[in-house]
């Protein structure tokens, strides 16, 4: 019987590969869903691995599968692939029916996260109970071990790690993360699993015992002395005595529920081991995190935060006799954020922290971070934003904020240490600063971080008395159903061994609150300030050429400054996005003040600082430099100081304005032409045009209004290093026609040869009274140009 079951089952499938290839997309879904449908489960069990790996793609990317992430709403194929992938669908229909006949399926351990593999090759079971009583020994040794998973683990797998598989994707393809399948399907399996509302739906089948086994074992938990301490008969159990799975009937009810978070969290977090980052060293083999990869951690954060804060009220107590009746859900929602994910979480974000590049990519991190420490906002109250802001934290946090300490100290001091570095000029940049002071400045965070700090410094001695007690850190491994351990309630304890618990044993803690940090501050307001005056700059300067080039300058009143260009760096800081800038770097200011409690007199000596080290020629503005032989030299503090955005050069043309690249708004023939008849006359006149500048008389000074005279070439200061040959070159007196080449100036006299054509003028005439009247305003320049510009 087994034999023609085989056959037929390696007939189906080369069938399916057959019409994978040929047959329209709508066609396959509908006729798996059709296989599905009719074939018993052991005929099943050979299709579905290649069938998860044709939806998914495959561990070593070379099989793309249905490109999920590039998937969009608006594409003809996102509803079918989400009718079929839904929890309820015909897929997951298929999981469910070979999960009732208890089939396994292998995952090398070479695909598995860096620090579990390591731990797997080294001989140590991981802590995770996702991986106890899976480990398959093969006889040609460690190096190729796999795990046999059951159908949803293995499903499940598959699907979290097509998110972080390098693949080859088609070129021209671009991930949008906000609509993509990929994403909407992490967000529906999460509200499936793990529901705010209600139960987790049961399964359309089960085993002959009427329940799923979950497979992964309940391992008792194990005590231990001391903050921090991993007990090696926990962490350190070798993996030949691998656990064997028990039966708990209370955890049937939600096994599926544990099982996804512990996929999701291994695959897209445990990427840096905690033991490497205590001792600072890095990861043998570096993962780097994609914007896309980040943003979904966001995804996973919020809604654990949901489903953590969906506990019924009577649960929400710590103390065992409040919730000893509990469901197994009920329980789950109590130690979801704290035991599976805070400790992988935060080695991740120091991570990102750390190596993430410096530029506004950095802010799905940056809101992973700010989602995570504000849980109150998903207690899915409808609340105002700007009243809830107004309001503060509610009491009942106190304890969260203690019990991830680090998450806002530690992680804010690195922050600092990026946002010290980048140029805070770019509006992306002073929003993410923007975004960080204004969660810190809400009211009550910083007394509970405060009180969370005093906590851990209280001296050593207070606590002897307590070191009997029981406390389940995080990092503890096994299911959070096994037998219960006595809950310490003292908070003292708890922010200690949080504390130790990651930075370890000897970790030399810095107070967010302290002189150190508090330097660090005043250092970046500062900054900040700068910032915001480099933006004002920038602002009046959009302003005045935006008047410059109104209606009036088409008559030649304007300025036809063909060297101007913006300071801010980038092209899109200017005009609204300038004032944007300077509006989130006024609040910034404003909100640090609010959490570090400095007054407007300790805000007014550093403006005052800042002001007193600035020039009002601007010569201090400009990076430290040493005088060559040449012209300028930067000095290495000049370095750090363009680095970190502290001075800057004014970047701007400054070589021969004659030979600048031809811009759209001029006629190329023409610049070309006139350029050759210019050199021609600077060439033979070039001498008398020096004589007639140098003059200090009245005919001097109207020849420097015509000509390029070395006063009207050098505005006293320089802009940026250059030779002092390429100065005395560009500095001499010229004949230039090039603004004769605007298509401007070519339609202005266009527009006044048909004024002459009205009034009866012949060309010649024309020619004269234009040229009468250029003369005559240059006249009236020469004699009240000075007059004028002083108004």
């Amino acid at each position: 019987m087994a034999a023609p079951a085989l056959q037929q089952s390696s007939f189906l499938l080369a069938n399916l590969k057959v019409d994978s290839t040929t047959k329209p997309f709508l066609q396959r879904c509908q006729e798996l869903v059709k296989v599905i449908d009719d074939y018993p489960a052991k005929e099943l069990h050979l299709i579905f691995p290649w069938l998860v790996e044709s939806v998914f793609g495959s561990l070593d990317g070379v099989i793309v599968g249905w490109n999920l992430r590039f998937l969009q709403a608006r594409s003809n194929e996102y509803n079918i692939v989400m009718d079929f992938l839904d929890p309820s669908g015909p897929m997951m229909k298929l999981v469910y029916k070979l999960q009732a006949d208890e089939y396994k399926y292998e995952i090398p351990v070479s695909f598995l996260p860096g620090p579990v593999k390591a731990s797997i090759q080294e001989g140590v079971l991981p802590d995770c109970p996702l991986f106890h009583n899976k480990l398959q020994f093969p006889l040609s040794g460690l190096q190729t071990l796999s795990l046999a998973l059951n159908p949803f683990e293995y499903y499940m797998f598959m699907f979290a790690s097509s998110l972080i598989t390098p693949k080859n994707y088609p070129l021209g393809q671009h991930v949008s993360s906000s609509d993509n399948a990929y994403f909407v399907l992490v967000d529906t399996y999460l509200k499936y699993f793990l529901p705010t509302e209600g139960s987790v739906p049961p399964s359309p089948f089960a085993d002959n015992r009427g329940s799923v086994s979950p497979s992964a074992p309940r391992a008792p938990s194990v005590p231990f002395a001391g903050y921090g301490i991993h007990s090696t008969s926990l962490l350190k159990r070798h993996i030949s005595h691998q656990p064997s799975v028990t039966a708990d009937p209370a955890a049937q009810e939600i096994w599926r529920s544990e099982a996804l978070l512990q996929v999701f969290v291994e695959m897209w977090l445990h990427h840096y081991s905690l033991e490497m980052y205590q001792k600072l060293q890095s990861p043998q083999e570096t993962f780097t995190p994609t914007e896309e990869h980040v943003l979904v951690v966001r995804l996973l954060v919020k809604h654990l935060h949901a489903f953590s804060c969906s506990l019924k009220p009577e649960q929400v107590s710590s103390s065992p006799s409040a919730h000893s009746h509990a469901s197994p859900l009920e329980e789950f929602k109590r130690v979801v954020v704290q035991r599976f994910v805070q400790q992988k979480l935060y080695v991740f974000l120091q991570h990102c922290f750390g190596h993430w590049p410096l530029d506004a990519s950095f802010r799905a991190v940056l809101e992973t971070w700010l989602s995570y420490i504000q849980p109150w906002r998903y207690t899915g109250e409808n609340t105002n934003p700007q009243t809830d802001q107004n309001k503060g934290v509610p009491e009942k946090w106190g304890l969260f904020v203690q019990e991830n300490l680090l998450m806002y100290t530690k992680l804010f001091q690195g922050f600092l240490n990026r946002v010290v570095r980048i140029d805070l000029v770019n509006v992306k940049n002073a929003l993410m600063v923007f975004r960080v002071a204004k969660v810190f400045a809400q009211p009550n965070l910083s007394e509970m971080i405060q009180k969370g700090e005093q906590l851990f410094l209280e001296p050593e001695h207070v606590l002897h008395h307590r070191q009997h007690r029981v406390f389940l850190t995080p990092s503890h491994g096994g299911s959070f159903l096994s037998a219960r351990q006595s809950v310490v309630t003292d908070r003292v304890f708890r922010v200690k061994s949080h504390v130790y618990g990651l930075e370890g044993q000897d970790c030399q803690y810095k107070q967010m609150f302290g002189t150190e940090l508090r330097g660090a501050v005043l250092k970046l307001i500062q900054i900040i300030a700068q910032a915001r005056q480099t933006a004002k700059r920038i602002s009046d300067q959009s302003a005045e050429v935006a008047a410059n080039n109104s209606f009036m300058s088409w008559f030649g009143m304007g300025s036809p400054d063909l060297n101007y260009t913006f300071n801010g760096g980038e092209v899109d800081d200017t005009g609204e996005c300038v004032k944007k800038t300077h509006e989130f770097l006024e609040r910034s200011l404003d909100y640090l003040c609010q959490i570090f409690r400095l007054n407007a007199g300790q805000l007014s000596q550093l403006m005052a600082t800042l002001s007193s080290g600035q020039d009002d020629g601007n010569s201090r503005q400009l990076p430290d430099c040493v005088q060559g032989e040449n012209g300028l030299i930067l000095t290495d503090l000049g370095r750090m100081q363009i680095i970190n955005g502290l001075r800057r050069f004014e970047i701007e043309y400054q070589g021969d304005p004659e030979l600048q690249p031809i811009r759209s708004y001029e006629n190329a023939v023409l610049v070309r032409l006139f350029f050759k008849i210019s050199s021609l006359v600077n060439e033979r006149f070039g001498g008398h045009m020096e004589a007639l500048c140098s003059r200090p008389d009245f005919l001097g000074r109207l020849g420097r209004h015509y000509l390029a005279s070395p006063e009207a070439m050098a505005d006293g200061r320089q802009r940026s290093p250059e030779t002092w040959r390429t100065v005395e070159r560009n500095r001499r007196p010229r004949l230039s026609l090039r603004a004769l080449a605007s298509y401007r100036t070519l339609l202005m006299l266009l527009l006044l040869y048909l004024f002459g054509v009205l009034f009866s003028f012949g060309p010649m005439s024309s020619t004269l009274l234009i040229l009468t009247g250029g003369f005559l305003y240059g006249l009236f320049i020469t004699l009240f140009g000075d007059k004028l510009k002083s108004q």
